[in-house]
């Protein structure tokens, strides 16, 4: 690098960290096999080479993204964080209190034999965990250290160096033992399993390869010519309701549609529903028509979320046996009505007919317009979709998380702070949890809030990065392969007690056990290459639970690794 460029970079640092922000991304989207670094670790990498140039940014630049960052988090996890403590929901959290207890006891452990520093050992415990956010509480706890600045910016960078070593070991440790290790040890094959368990969910044989798109629906107009004679419940009753007919026109005027309307020869019909059961409808109607001008139906996707107790903990199936009546304590739905989509934590869930509906859960409807005022209320509340953000709820939220970061206590003689980390995430769960419950509220767009996550890490993983590059060789040589070789014992071991405890105590499916050790570390691309192996989304039903409540938990365990090492070498 020219001495021209490292000046210029030198005197506008905000060069320099767009350009780690540009190469960091590109280079984590680089594939190495099954593996795939992300653009998170891709920037701190970069940024620690860059760094050994001597470029640094104001500190409050790293502090405002983090905070941003360490909200929005809170914020998009806070629905499902509350909606899953519940019975099962704190049952599969047992996996959580694993990961928690494992990682901090193996790291406790590795800080007495190797006599690593408060920020070695917290950069260790969120490498090996896989959890970006870990770094962000730990340096903000060390900030508060009364250490001389000179100690306190070494034990930073120490933090980030741990991290970016153990991180990558760890995320290869994870993705090999649960999606090829773990079916090994069992002795199953995972594909088989998955299938077996979606076909006992309700799932054919199409639908174990599918992918997580939604059906697609469709409307056709047919001439009644073979069902003539026949009434509309007798030619809907086949198809168990994946089609209706929402339209009959007889002699130029629109008819009263009812289960016993009985069709006549040259009336028209629009029917609304699955392409899939589209097919059969011309075989008992009769053919279909080009010319669908003179019916002027609206059909339109909404979103609701559930918030109705009656949905809670029902079947997808469910749905469909309502519209006749068939369980007393649910309302009665329109004929026509379709769910074609469940997003749970962001996650587009599959649609098997025993998947078993959760509050909070974002369902898809789609069914005539005129039917949805009716429908909606039904569920819940309608989703507002806005491009505007309400600025005003996210700055008092984090403005309220700075506060209650300040307070300090002592557990068992240790001094612990949640920090303005902690307190942003704490206000983030409370603030996403209200608004998931007013969700006709104007608040922060889903795009919005993914775009304060994504820059918010990635801006303060790139300032710290930069600002540790000049200690982190200093960390590697001392400590040398001991740093990778516990990163993954630390990855292996709770996940090796969950699958023994999840598979003999807690009774878990095994693609939805290996769903929930990957979601108990928080780790998408072990998800992805589990799904990858099981050949459909399964191992979904258990990393949404474990997922949503590690989420949280984890990035809490930076204050308390940093107060007990703290109290470790005072002691």
């Amino acid at each position: 690098m020219t001495s021209e460029l490292v000046d210029i970079l030198k005197s506008h640092p905000e060069i320099a960290l767009f350009l780690v922000l540009a190469l960091g991304y590109a280079f984590g989207q680089i594939r190495f096999g099954p593996i795939q670094l992300g653009g998170v670790c891709g920037t701190l990498i970069i940024a620690l080479l860059v760094g050994q140039l001597g470029i640094t940014l104001d500190n409050g630049v790293k502090n405002v993204f983090f905070m941003l960052f360490i909200f929005a988090l809170g914020y998009a996890g806070g629905p499902q964080f509350f909606a899953n403590l519940d019975a099962k929901g704190l049952r599969m959290g047992l996996l959580c209190l694993i990961e928690v207890v494992a990682v901090i006891a193996l790291v406790v452990s590795a800080t007495r034999a190797f006599g690593f520093d408060q920020g070695t050992a917290a950069g260790l415990m969120a490498g090996a965990a896989t959890e970006s956010a870990v770094v962000g509480t730990a340096t903000d706890a060390i900030s508060k250290l009364a250490l001389p600045p000179d100690q306190i910016r070494q034990l930073q960078a120490n933090v980030v160096t741990a991290y970016s070593i153990t991180y990558v070991f760890g995320l290869i440790a994870i993705v090999v033992i649960t999606s090829q290790v773990f079916p090994l040890l069992l002795r199953i094959n995972l594909r088989e399993e998955a299938d077996k368990l979606w076909r006992s969910m309700g799932g054919n044989e199409e639908d174990g390869s599918a992918t997580m798109a939604v059906p697609e629906m469709v409307g056709r107009v047919f001439d009644v010519t073979t069902g003539q004679g026949r009434t509309v419940g007798e030619l809907m009753d086949p198809f168990k309701r994946e089609v209706g007919i929402e339209r009959v026109q007889r002699g130029g005027r629109l008819m009263e549609v009812t289960s016993t309307l009985r069709l006549e020869a040259g009336d028209r019909v629009l029917v609304v529903g699955l392409r899939a059961a589209m097919v059969g409808v011309a075989g008992l109607i009769g053919p279909e028509r080009a010319d669908t001008a003179d019916f002027d139906a609206v059909i339109e996707t909404v979103e609701v979320m559930l918030t109705q107790p009656e949905w809670f903990d029902r079947e997808l199936r469910d749905l469909k046996a309502d519209r006749i009546g068939a369980i007393k304590d649910l309302p009665r739905l329109p004929q026509n009505l379709h769910v074609v989509g469940v997003i749970r934590d962001g996650h587009t869930m599959p649609l098997l007919p025993t998947l078993k509906l959760k509050k909070r859960d974002v369902l898809k409807l789609y069914g005539p317009a005129a039917d949805m005022p009716k429908a909606v209320p039904l569920f819940g509340l309608r989703v507002v979709h806005s491009t505007k953000s309400n600025m005003s709820y996210m700055a008092a939220g984090i403005l309220l998380g700075v506060f209650i970061g300040g307070f300090s206590v002592k557990i068992g003689g240790i001094p612990f702070s949640l920090g303005t980390g902690g307190g942003a995430l704490l206000t983030g769960l409370v603030f996403g949890w209200f608004q998931a419950r007013n969700p006709h509220r104007l608040s922060i767009p889903e795009g919005a809030l993914s775009l304060m996550k994504d820059i918010g890490l990635a801006t303060f993983i790139a300032c710290v990065g930069l600002a540790s590059g000049p200690q982190a060789l200093t960390l590697i040589r001392k400590f040398g392969i001991a740093l990778p070789l516990l990163g993954i014992a630390i990855a292996v071991v709770p996940a090796c007690i969950s699958l023994f405890v999840g598979r003999r105590l807690l009774k878990l499916e095994t693609p939805v056990l290996l769903g929930a050790i990957a979601g108990q570390q928080c780790s998408t691309p072990a998800l992805s290459a589990i799904q990858n192996v099981a050949g459909n989304t399964t191992p979904l039903l258990g990393y949404t639970i474990t997922y949503a409540i590690s989420n949280v938990i984890l990035p809490l365990m930076g204050p308390l690794i940093v107060g007990i090492v703290s109290a470790m070498q005072a002691g």
